[in-house]
Formats: structure tokens, C-alpha cells, sequence
């Protein structure tokens, strides 16, 4: 890493951010406060640097940083030891940089099913999404909660009592006299309607209201999970990775049409909620292995509200080794967790310089992004080291050190921002207002569309915070033919956007960080 000296080295590029000379002063007016200039810290953020890390985050020898295997551990190794030699603490006890995530790599489980009498075969009616341990049940009762929905102006679950039962649900959702959605009141696809998104949705609807197993019937998604699984059992198991949980977690059964409708024979056509007869036995025996991963932690503590906290995010894993290939990710993820290093150090110098920020700012590396955000959804839902009431905002780095092919139009010098405007008004002005004076970046906000069909608001770790209510901004480059393969390589990088982008984030951050008050959070999730 650089030594205080280059803080006053300002590089001269084209594109450069944060050496403008719209201000050269040693304070900035913003929000009516008198802050110091950050522009000599934002200028220690150099393409030479983050080119130099990222060449060794992203080599072979970090085997493409698998979620709990071996380069996943170097990785955080590496992590570490850069915050050690920058001297920046850990919130963390004992001086321990990283927060322990606890994982379960599923084997694919087999159920035995049958319904007075008459059994059912794996893969060809159903399967076990989820189980959380050894299941052997034999009832007459279930409750059918109709479409399964949960929402403010709709619930499936209203007036009926699952606690602790096993609930049946349907695809889809309802529509009005118009055919508009009934959550939404649009024809637009909804998180209740929408493949993948549906199914988890609803996964935890029946969880928030207490239900111990649910089976969901959705015949077009079962054709398409089926086989799979099937080839994952035959193989040994789908390796897939989950939070292991202290309490039991819902168990979970996808069904086709027919066991759907020998659970309840008007499934199709009923949609009022009721609790059922049904003679079903139902046996699960659960192979999953424990494993650990680890997020890693670092901080600065404010110098005037330490109690209120900036979270700088990125994932720090990967798509580790298939066949033989490394599967690097340089852009993916490798360009957002060096950008951290370089963020961290520059509020470093300004913390040696005597000008370190008003609020605390954490620094989060956080694993198994590629298998569900569970490394983020750890820190939010089940281990946040600073109480989520007090953090201000979440910034989120994934993808930010190349360009997309399908963007015809605009400059080279831009960045996709998701979510600035979702949770917070004031923190989408403040980030023009940040980006307009220092960085002159073009702000794209294609994939903040609300029908985005591509849904990249949810797919990256900053939905995590944003389902708390914790204002946040994506950053984004948007995908590439190198997106998910070995070809992600950091030679690849465009590193003059890479340092741009960076300086961008830092002085968001910093302003959040210095600002006299706190941000406005004047929306809500849903």
C-alpha cells in the first residue's frame, strides 16, 4: 500500500475524479456545514494500486474464491492482512477480523409420501427443496393458504392459524376485476408472481407466520427443478449452501398438479384458506454438512456520532474451480472488494491528517454472495456487530471494472446506480449533488427501473440492508460475455473507470459520513 506522502500527489487523467478543480480550498460548503476537502484523500485512489491488487485477488493462485473452500480462506487471509499493514481495526473482539457465518452444504434429500395409502415417487411428483433435520410425520391435517401471499393489502394467512403446522400453497396470485395484480394493482410481474423470487417470497411468508413445513405447488417450476435434482442426487448431492440456523428452519416440498390436487382436490380452483383432511405420512432423512465461511471486518470509528455507521460493502467470493478451470473474478467480484482497500485507506490518511469522519464507516467483505447473499443476510437477520437502527446507509459494490456490450449510447465514464432513490430522496440528491462536483461520472439508472426484468435490485447483498430499511446504493457496470466464466480475468479490467468509480463511492461516503445530519429515510420496503 502507498505511504502518506502520495496523499499529495494528485494524478491528472482524463476522466479523473476527485482532483477537480471546480475546488481547490482546504473546506467545501455542503449541506451548510463546513467540512474538509476530501479531493487530496479521493486522489490516493490510483488505477496503479487497485491494478496491482486485483492482478493477485484475482489469480489462480485463489482458486476463484469458493464460499468455504480453500482460495476462499486465502481471500480473507489477504483481506486481512491489508487492513493489518493499513492499520485499521476490526470491531471485532480479540482483534478478529472475521465474523464466523455458519453454513450447511445440502445434500439433495428424498421424501417418502403418501396419501391414504397411495405413494408418490421423487422427481416425478415431488421433491425436498429444504430440510432442516430428520422429518417423519404422519397427520390427517394440513392448511391450504390458498396463493400463499403476505403482503400489506393481501394476505392469504389472515384469520387462519399455521403456527407449527404444514401449509400448502399455489403459484400465482389473484387479480382484480381489471386483471391487475392484487398486490400491485399493475399487470406487471410481483414478487409474489415472479419464478424464483415467488417461491422464496413465500418460503417466507409461511416462516414469519410460524409454519414448520410448507408444500408448494407449481407445476412449470417443478418440471424444470425436478431433473435437476435428480442428477444432483445421482452425482452425491447438490452442494448447494444455506445459513445454518439455532432454530429449526421450514422445511420445504416442491409438488406437481397431481400430488398437489391429491392433497386437496379443488386446489386449482379454490383460493379461500381453510385447514384440510388428509390422511399424508411424510419422512425425510436430512444429510446436509456443517461448514464455516467468513465475512471480514474493518472499521473507523467517528470522531462525533461513532454510533451511527456507514456500511461499504462487496463480496469477497467467487465461482471457485469447475472442471478444471479457475473461475477468477476479477470484475466479480474482485474490482468491488479492492475498491474497499483503497476506499478504507484513503479515509485512513484523512483519520492520520487529523480529519477522520464524524461517523463510523465499516468496511464489509462479505462471503457467499454467489450462493444466496448469505454473508450479508448473516450480518442483517442474524449478527449485526452495530445495531441496524443506527446504520445510516449501506453502499454496495458489485462489478464496477469493466462495461457493458449492450449499452449502445452514454460515456465509457459511467455506472449503473440501483436504489439510491428506493428507501432515501435525500440520499439520491446527495449523490448527484457528490457526483456532479467531484466526479462527473454518468449516472445510468436503466436497472433501477421498478420492471427491470432482470430484478438486479435484489440480487446483490445491498438488498439485505434495504429490506430493513437501511437507505442504499448499488454499483453496478452491468454484465459481460465474461460474466460467470473463467474469462473474467483482471487483464480485463479497464482500470482508468475502475479508479473512477472507486473515487465516486469514496466521496459519497464520505459525505454520508461528515454530513451534519442524518439521512431522511422517507419511504419504506414492502
Amino acid at each position: 500500500m502507498k505511504k502518506l506522502l502520495l496523499i499529495f500527489s494528485i494524478a491528472t487523467l482524463v476522466i479523473n475524479c476527485g482532483s477537480s478543480s471546480k475546488s481547490n480550498s482546504s473546506s467545501v460548503q455542503l449541506n451548510g456545514a463546513k467540512v474538509v476537502d476530501p479531493t487530496e484523500y479521493a486522489s490516493t485512489i490510483t488505477s496503479a494500486e487497485l491494478k496491482e491488487m486485483l492482478y493477485k485477488y484475482a489469480s489462480d493462485e485463489f482458486e476463484g474464491r469458493e464460499t468455504g473452500e480453500k482460495g476462499q480462506k486465502m481471500a480473507v487471509e489477504y483481506l486481512k492482512a491489508q487492513y493489518q499493514a493499513m492499520d485499521i481495526p476490526t470491531p471485532l473482539d480479540d482483534n478478529d477480523y472475521f465474523q464466523e457465518v455458519p453454513l450447511e452444504k445440502q445434500s439433495v434429500s428424498e421424501a417418502k409420501i403418501s396419501i391414504s395409502g397411495q405413494s408418490f415417487k421423487s422427481y416425478e411428483d415431488h421433491i425436498v427443496l429444504r430440510s432442516s433435520g430428520n422429518m417423519d410425520i404422519s397427520t390427517d391435517e394440513i392448511v391450504y393458504v390458498g396463493y400463499g401471499i403476505d403482503a400489506d393489502n393481501y394476505s392469504d394467512y389472515k384469520d387462519i392459524d399455521v403456527k407449527d403446522k404444514i401449509v400448502l400453497a399455489k403459484v400465482g396470485e389473484p387479480k382484480d376485476a381489471d386483471g391487475n395484480y392484487v398486490t400491485s394493482g399493475t399487470m406487471e410481474d410481483t414478487k409474489w408472481t415472479n419464478g424464483r423470487q415467488s417461491l422464496s417470497s413465500k418460503r417466507d411468508a409461511a416462516k414469519d407466520n410460524g409454519a414448520k413445513g410448507l408444500i408448494y405447488m407449481d407445476n412449470n417450476l417443478f418440471a424444470r427443478y425436478a431433473p435437476y435434482f435428480q442428477r444432483q442426487a445421482m452425482a452425491g448431492g447438490s452442494g448447494r449452501l444455506s445459513l445454518k440456523s439455532n432454530t429449526p428452519e421450514l422445511t420445504m416440498l416442491m409438488v406437481n398438479d397431481t400430488l398437489g390436487k391429491a392433497l386437496f382436490a379443488t386446489i386449482l380452483e379454490d383460493e379461500k384458506p381453510k385447514a384440510i383432511k388428509t390422511d399424508i405420512k411424510l419422512s425425510i432423512e436430512n444429510k446436509s454438512e456443517v461448514i464455516g465461511s467468513e465475512n471480514v471486518v474493518a472499521y473507523i470509528e467517528g470522531s462525533v456520532k461513532p454510533d451511527e455507521i456507514i456500511v461499504i460493502s462487496a463480496h469477497l467470493d467467487h465461482e471457485g474451480i469447475k472442471d478444471g478451470q479457475v473461475y477468477n473474478g476479477a470484475d466479480d467480484d474482485g474490482s468491488g472488494t479492492i475498491a474497499i482497500l483503497e476506499i478504507a485507506e484513503a479515509f485512513k490518511m484523512a483519520e492520520k491528517a487529523g480529519h477522520g469522519p464524524k461517523r463510523s464507516v465499516l468496511f464489509l467483505h462479505v462471503t457467499g454472495e454467489e450462493k444466496g447473499l448469505l454473508g450479508s443476510r448473516h450480518y442483517t437477520d442474524n449478527d449485526p456487530i452495530f445495531p441496524l437502527e443506527n446504520t445510516v446507509a449501506n453502499l454496495n459494490i458489485d462489478m464496477i471494472g469493466r462495461t457493458d456490450p449492450k449499452r449502445k449510447e452514454g460515456d465509457r465514464n459511467y455506472v449503473y446506480l440501483i436504489g439510491s432513490d428506493k428507501l432515501s430522496t435525500e440520499l439520491h440528491n446527495l449523490s448527484e449533488e457528490v457526483n456532479s462536483k467531484y466526479c462527473n461520472v454518468e449516472l445510468d439508472y436503466t436497472y433501477n427501473d421498478e420492471n427491470d426484468p432482470n430484478r438486479f435490485y435484489y440480487r446483490s447483498d445491498h438488498y439485505n440492508f434495504a429490506k430493513n430499511n437501511i437507505p442504499v446504493i448499488f454499483y453496478f457496470n452491468g454484465t459481460h460475455d465474461d460474466y460467470h466464466r473463467p474469462s473474467d480475468t483482471a487483464d480485463k479490467i479497464e482500470y482508468d473507470l475502475l479508479e473512477n468509480r472507486t473515487r465516486l463511492v469514496f466521496h459519497t461516503a464520505w459525505e454520508l459520513a461528515n454530513r451534519s445530519e442524518r439521512l431522511v429515510v422517507d419511504k419504506a420496503t414492502e
